[in-house]
């Protein structure tokens, strides 16, 4: 016997859920409340299958989200909070799969406040006049209250130009890796496979490894660039202008190897772009064009005498020796 698979509850009723979630996660939860949950739960089969749901997934989650569970205070009719139940309403469909869906969700950046695709360059102005320029599929969530102005990377990389505050709030931005402080400066942050990648390009910046406790930091100054994971800071290092390149679309290579060039490349382009073991090496310098692959691949192949071979109609791209 086939066994008998499992009705998903319809969207209007997995929506309900997830804004019923919001508003209990919003604080002390009335009577009233309770009286009022019950009664949607016992008006239908569906809504109860999406409760059930609801219940699930909370679980797995240990408690709903912090990054959802903001937008349970904000008004009634906000966009933000109309976007968050849209999105715990997707979460309540996946279940059983929820904590992974919530996972990748939280990893690729879909809940944040500002995002950027593939290829796509974004400048931001913040409340405070503080200007934000996000790279290549990048992600940040800002959260500004009466004790700080926070900016939190959840992927990619950022260049920050502190505005002035009239409530002299600290502005910081934070990674997994830790936070760091900005002390009237313009600078890059990078967040790269379990590390922290800054450069200070004017003022300086204060990193706290996020593991490490309060009141061990580094200071880094303008012309100065340094990385870190949660426990440690990595040794001072000078820097020139090209970690900002970027925002003005360009790459800047000084004897870099080429597969770290071509990776660079690849960070603005859907598909794959390799070079051959032999060639992988050879040192290159000059400033290249991120947006346009085909005029940067011309470029390199020209100056270092390469072979460009292209497939799949340009998505396999293999640099090699001519």
């Amino acid at each position: 016997m086939r066994p008998i698979a499992r009705q998903a509850p319809d969207t209007q009723a997995l929506e309900e859920a997830a804004e019923w979630l919001m508003c209990l996660s919003a604080g002390e939860v009335s009577e009233a409340e309770q009286a009022g949950l019950a009664s949607w739960r016992a008006s239908s089969p569906e809504r109860e299958r999406a409760w059930q749901r609801a219940e699930r997934l909370l679980g797995k989650l240990g408690g709903l989200p912090p990054e959802l569970a903001l937008s349970a205070l904000e008004r009634p009719a906000d966009p933000a909070r109309r976007a968050a139940i849209t999105h715990l309403a997707l979460l309540l469909a996946l279940a059983p799969t929820g904590w992974l869906g919530w996972r990748q969700y939280q990893q690729q950046g879909w809940a944040a406040d500002y995002r950027t695709t593939v290829g796509e360059r974004r400048q931001l102005t913040l409340a405070d006049g503080t200007r934000v320029y996000l790279n290549t599929d990048s992600a940040i969530d800002v959260r500004y209250d009466a004790a700080q102005r926070y900016i939190h990377l959840l992927r990619g990389e950022i260049l920050v130009q502190s505005g002035a505050d009239n409530l002299q709030r600290p502005l910081r931005v934070g990674t997994a890796e830790g936070r760091m402080q900005a002390l009237g400066t313009r600078f890059t942050v990078r967040e790269r496979e379990g590390r922290t990648y800054l450069a200070v390009l004017e003022g300086a910046v204060r990193i706290e490894p996020g593991a490490v406790g309060e009141g061990a930091f580094q200071v880094v100054r303008a012309g100065e660039r340094a990385d870190f994971d949660a426990h440690t800071v990595g040794v001072l290092q000078p820097t020139d202008d090209s970690p900002s390149a970027w925002t003005q679309g360009m790459l800047l290579a000084d004897r870099m190897r080429l597969d770290q060039v071509l990776g660079e490349l690849s960070r603005y382009h859907r598909g794959v772009i390799r070079c051959a073991p032999q060639v992988a090496g050879v040192r290159v310098s000059g400033a290249f064009p991120v947006a346009d692959r085909q005029q940067t691949l011309g470029m390199l192949a020209t100056t270092y005498g390469l072979s460009v071979e292209q497939h799949m109609g340009g998505y396999w791209t293999l640099v090699s020796a001519r």
